[in-house]
């Protein structure tokens, strides 16, 4: 049972993480389902019609990249990331707290800066229009994804950090 109480806020907020959650991991899946059609489609054409998918390649990095980006918030969300636990061996309490403050601190920290300067970089591949090579699809599209997720990614943090530090004290 939790421990805090069942107010239609937490009911809402839970509500809500659970549909973001799942439009997340719903668009993780129709993309690597994306990706892994794509990559079937130009190996048959190349192979059987010596005619390779035009953009394969391209579009293929496109996809990762969004991929990544709309894991990410998951990835924070539920804690995954990989960390190392140097203060878990420390007996005081307050410590274990202090650590986990700060690690906390700086993860959203740096996912902040990191969507910051992701927007800056995405408003000037926006600005001076740049494409993809072959297919010419807007380069400022995957700036401005990356840009949210970090966003969204710092927001998670901060949740993660507060429920961390509950569990601590």
């Amino acid at each position: 049972m939790s421990s805090e109480p069942d107010t239609s806020a937490s009911r809402r907020f839970r509500g809500i993480r659970r549909g973001a959650t799942f439009l997340l991991g719903f668009a993780c899946l129709l993309v690597l389902v994306a990706m892994i059609g794509l990559t079937c489609l130009d190996v048959v054409a190349r192979y059987l019609f010596n005619s390779p998918v035009n953009g394969a390649y391209e579009l293929t990095q496109l996809l990762l990249a969004s991929l990544i980006f709309l894991a990410l918030p998951l990835t924070t969300a539920a804690g995954e990331h990989i960390e190392v636990e140097l203060l878990d061996g420390l007996k005081s309490n307050i410590l274990k707290v202090f650590g986990a403050a700060c690690a906390g601190i700086a993860t959203v920290a740096v996912f902040a800066v990191v969507s910051l300067e992701l927007a800056e970089h995405a408003e000037k591949l926006q600005r001076r229009e740049q494409v993809t090579d072959s297919l010419e699809i807007p380069l400022y599209l995957i700036g401005w994804l990356g840009t949210a997720s970090f966003t969204v990614s710092a927001i998670a943090a901060i949740f993660w950090t507060l429920r961390r530090l509950r569990e601590k004290a």
